[in-house]
């Protein structure tokens, strides 16, 4: 199978616009964020914390398809595709 094939396994997911490799995801929260802060631009999104302390914000899709996407590949299986590979 080829690279760009939606069926082959790949260890990146897509959150937000950055390609988030599987194995960096330390873990993701099940509570959107809030602060409170009145210029806050992360209320409402999910916190994905990567190794090294970055952090990624997700919607609640791509935090629901970034947890069967861990799910799946650490028992080993085929992660579901994102919207982004279904383009074709």
């Amino acid at each position: 199978m080829e690279a760009s094939d939606p069926n082959t396994m790949s260890v990146f997911y897509l959150v937000d616009d950055k390609h988030v490799p599987l194995y960096r995801v330390m873990w993701v929260a099940s509570t959107p964020h809030y602060c409170g802060e009145e210029d806050c631009q992360r209320e409402g999104f999910y916190e994905v914390r990567l190794e090294q302390g970055e952090v990624v914000w997700a919607t609640m899709p791509e935090r629901d398809g970034l947890l069967a996407a861990l799910e799946v590949w650490a028992s080993g299986g085929e992660p579901p595709p994102t919207d982004e590979q279904n383009w074709n």
